[in-house]
């Protein structure tokens, strides 16, 4: 027994069996009909009897997946930055966080294309209730994010999870993705929240905070969609945020957010790495001792390159411009876009509710707000 049994991903001696068990379970069949509709069922059971690591089913099935999602629902994939990236080098990405599944699987296509070390992904234990999501996120290299606990219990729970990512990125090579605050970003404002750089200090023992964080190569990274295809879903949430409401989770929510982001329409979508944190660390160190001022420093340098290589889309322009009652961004877009986004308003949310109209403006928008407070980033 590990005491990483709890959250970690298979191992690859476990990989065939958890196929075996998964093989017949309508998802698996629906995921394969998706990936292979020219294949017979035979065939693709036959191959998944043949995986016997992750690695393998990452790479014959589910980079194929992603794929057919991109060819399907988006108008493709651009990224930017992996050159900085060594191959056979490990990382600790820190990214915005925007849809629940393809964020992690879009780094990976991306790593896998440019020969890098592909990542173990945290995914929060509210995803993986049913036993096939979880055997699935297992199977795809993700470790659970234990939430909702008391706080004794989060304390326990937190010391594990840095244990765990200093063991992946140290002692096995592996790199790792991490969303930069807990759950997705609604309101499209992207920051890093301090918890979670304090939550991985855990593991640095007698070291110094930021000495670790140097040893694990900290990389920024910046996803963005042109459009957000969980957009009007995230529109109840805000809306009781807005009025000061506590909002309720449904019952199938984050599954149903799930297929949206999927099968939705994304147009196009960039990824850019940051550049690997160091001399910035070291200047950290340098004009702070307390360590809650140099987790403060770090959050902002992380949520700076975040935020000003966060590539802006039409969207973003066209619902600044409307929200602000501007014409301010009128040349980064055409009226036939402008009209179109006009179009997707009209028909995901109530345009008679000004509060939600305002509210689904604002999510596209204030990626421009926050991309402007750097001088040269717009």
């Amino acid at each position: 027994m590990s005491k990483f049994d709890a959250i970690r991903p298979y191992y690859d001696a476990e990989v065939n069996q958890a196929l075996q068990n998964a093989i017949n379970h309508p998802i698996m069949k629906a995921m394969m009909n998706f990936t292979f509709p020219d294949v017979e069922d035979e065939v693709w059971k036959t191959q998944l009897g043949k995986t016997h690591s992750i690695r393998d089913f990452q790479c014959n099935f589910i980079y194929e997946a992603i794929q057919k999602v991109l060819k399907k629902s988006s108008d493709g994939l651009s990224t930017s930055g992996f050159e900085k990236l060594e191959q056979n080098t490990s990382y600790l990405f820190i990214s915005n966080h925007r849809d629940i599944i393809l964020d992690t699987s879009l780094l990976n296509i991306a790593l896998f294309d440019h020969g890098l070390v592909m990542t173990a992904s945290a995914i929060g234990d509210n995803l993986v209730k049913k036993d096939f999501l979880k055997s699935l996120s297992r199977l795809n290299r993700n470790f659970v994010v234990q939430r909702g606990l008391p706080p004794r219990e989060l304390l326990q729970s937190s010391q594990l999870m840095s244990e765990y990512i200093e063991q992946l990125l140290l002692r096995e090579n592996r790199s790792v993705w991490i969303a930069q605050r807990e759950g997705r970003t609604k309101d499209g404002n992207d920051a890093t929240h301090s918890g979670v750089l304090k939550m991985l200090a855990m593991a640095s023992g007698n070291r110094n905070a930021i000495d670790y964080f140097k040893e694990i190569k900290i990389v920024p990274i910046s996803i963005s969609y042109e459009y957000d295809p969980t957009d009007a879903l995230k529109m109840p949430q805000l809306m009781a945020e807005a009025n000061q409401e506590t909002y309720i989770k449904g019952s199938s929510e984050d599954f149903n957010n799930i297929i949206s982001g999927i099968i939705g329409q994304k147009k196009r979508i960039h990824i850019h790495v940051g550049d690997i944190l160091d001399k910035e660390l070291d200047e950290i160190k340098e004009e702070n001792t307390n360590p809650n001022k140099q987790i403060q420093a770090l959050t902002q340098i992380i949520d700076e390159s975040i935020l000003k290589s966060y590539k802006l889309w039409p969207t973003n322009f066209i619902a600044y411009d409307v929200l602000h009652k501007t014409e301010r961004f009128s040349d980064r877009y055409t009226e036939q876009e402008k009209s179109l986004f006009a179009r997707r308003l009209e028909m995901r949310i109530d345009g008679k509710n000004d509060q939600m109209k305002e509210s689904f403006l604002a999510m596209y928008a204030n990626p421009v707000v926050n991309k402007m407070k750097y001088n040269d980033a717009v």
